[in-house]
């Protein structure tokens, strides 16, 4: 699929210091630039896409630095600065004596096309929001939603922009946004009243929000989408999973309460007394997680897809992906929360236990879990893995694994080894005894074995958001709340929250029913 670029790159070039500039401009893949970076006392660094390049040149001073901002001018109270009439944005890093010590050259770009995937979204008037980590391209597929909209659609579009991100610097807005107006926003934490006055002044029928991240930023995306105006706007989080969880902005999807079902009801349902539900409509009717400009996933009726979640009913949802020749292949994905979530317990696990997904289909051979054993006996490991028939094998690199199994003495040492592991972001067990029944235990609880599968991300996010806001209702008055039946690992994580709050907690029930009870001690039983 071929989309136009504007990069205006030798602009950017020339605040970049002199002695620079030719080493920079040698690069073969010069036109694929993310950033350049200037720390004082280092070589200066170029990145690109998936790899990171040094510069031969000598370290950086603080003339170079000095030459820079001179040319860039002063920098915001968010250390930003920008040149006008570009997309370009440069940051400052400042010592404790507020001294600029580093120096971000980050490479803006307009990119048109890149909203094909998703253009019959964000003309169906209905408001979008756009979920991705950083870097995914959220900021400049926002860019050209603004100008579609207000050029391709003649619609009377206004660009909430914070920090010029993307409209860019300076007092007339980037031809990328088309004849989209534009609002800046003096400081971050006042995003949300230009939202709502752009709303009151200027009659909008779209706003376009990057990155809306407080309660009062989602606060005013629901005042704007009451008023009847379509909102497209971006969001901190990958999934809709991780929005439902943070209580901070769930609020755009419609917010979660606890709510208690009479016996009739609860019977009806087949569930516990105490369930999930929505809270109020959402604010964005569709929402969209990207993947990148050639993929995404699309919940194209959020309130359904929600209420579906929190009754751990069947989801579907819409990939979308680009092909070479720039038709778009779509294809509905289903899936659904693990009924059974019992595992062993495993008191002293610190890193949410590794969730196996079953993707084999009939005649094809299971995936093998790699695992790295760190002090746990491998021979014993070995014949447990041969006993139960398990699809684990086990690895020496840490790299090479999706999880590190080790002992409590090994992990009391903190070990490099260990350290690497959390830092990588490796799931960490860690058994009470180097035994075969512990290992067997391990072993089970990674695999699909009769005590059911692990619990999902999605019912752990859910377990997690009813103990905060159980926790949240404790602190204002109420007496005490019981939680849902959990397994023991999401009930030690209900406690923390507890814990958090200044609360009290217990564990009531047998297994599989058992269940964390939040409570305020100085409130009577």
């Amino acid at each position: 699929m071929i989309r136009e670029t504007d990069i205006d790159l030798n602009v950017l070039v020339d605040v970049i210091p002199e002695r620079f500039r030719s080493e920079l401009l040698a690069q073969e893949n010069v036109e694929e630039l993310l950033e350049v970076v200037l720390d004082l006392g280092r070589q200066p660094e170029a990145r690109f896409l998936g790899q990171n390049k040094l510069l031969e040149v000598d370290e950086v001073t603080k003339d170079d630095l000095e030459y820079a901002i001179s040319k860039i001018g002063m920098f915001g109270g968010d250390n930003r600065a920008g040149i006008e009439r570009t997309l370009h944005r440069i940051s400052a890093i400042r010592n404790r004596s507020g001294k600029v010590v580093g120096i971000t050259f980050r490479v803006g770009r307009a990119v048109y096309g890149t909203i094909k995937i998703i253009e019959d979204l964000v003309l169906s008037g209905e408001s979008v929001l756009l979920l991705g980590k950083p870097g995914v391209g959220k900021t400049t597929m926002l860019r050209e939603v603004a100008r579609v909209l207000a050029d391709d659609a003649g619609k009377r579009v206004i660009v909430v922009d914070t920090s010029n991100e993307i409209a860019g610097d300076g007092d007339i807005p980037h031809k990328a946004i088309g004849r989209a107006r534009r609002m800046q926003v003096p400081y971050p934490t006042k995003q949300h009243d230009v939202m709502i006055e752009a709303v009151e002044n200027h009659m909008p029928e779209v706003i376009v929000i990057d990155e809306i991240g407080t309660e009062l930023e989602a606060n005013a995306a629901r005042t704007i989408a009451e008023r009847g105006v379509q909102l497209v706007a971006t969001a901190h989080g990958n999934t809709l999973e991780n929005l439902i969880m943070n209580p901070t902005l769930s609020d755009l999807v419609g917010g979660i309460q606890t709510v208690t079902l009479g016996d009739i009801e609860a019977r009806r349902r087949r569930t516990q007394k105490t369930v999930l539900e929505r809270n109020a409509p959402p604010t964005f009717e569709k929402l969209v997680e990207i993947q990148g400009w050639n993929l995404v996933t699309v919940h194209s009726d959020v309130a359904s897809t929600v209420d579906k979640m929190l009754r751990r009913q069947t989801i579907n949802s819409e990939v979308r992906a680009v092909e070479e020749n720039g038709n778009i292949r779509k294809h509905t994905s289903s899936s659904k929360s693990d009924e059974g979530n019992q595992s062993p317990d495993f008191p002293n696990e610190h890193v949410e236990p590794y969730r196996r997904t079953n993707n084999t289909v009939p005649g094809e051979t299971a995936k093998l879990t790699p695992i790295m054993p760190y002090g746990v006996n491998k021979s014993r490991f070995d014949q447990v893995i041969r006993s139960m028939n398990a699809p684990i094998t086990l690895v020496a690199d840490i790299n090479k694994a999706e999880m590190l199994v080790t002992t409590k003495n090994y992990h009391r040492r903190g070990t490099q080894a260990l350290k690497s592991a959390e830092k990588m972001g490796k799931p960490v067990f860690v058994l009470r005894k180097n035994t075969v029944h512990q290992i067997e235990q391990f072993v089970k609880a990674v695999t699909k074995d009769n005590t059911g599968p692990m619990i999902s991300e999605s019912e752990k996010s859910l377990a997690l958001l009813e103990a905060e806001q159980a926790s949240q209702r404790i602190s204002n008055g109420e007496p005490k709340i019981l939680l849902r039946a959990q397994n023991s690992f999401v009930r030690r994580l209900q406690h923390q929250i507890a814990t958090e709050y200044g609360l009290e907690s217990i564990s009531e029930g047998k297994e599989p029913r058992r269940s964390v009870l939040i409570h305020n001690d100085t409130n009577e039983f």
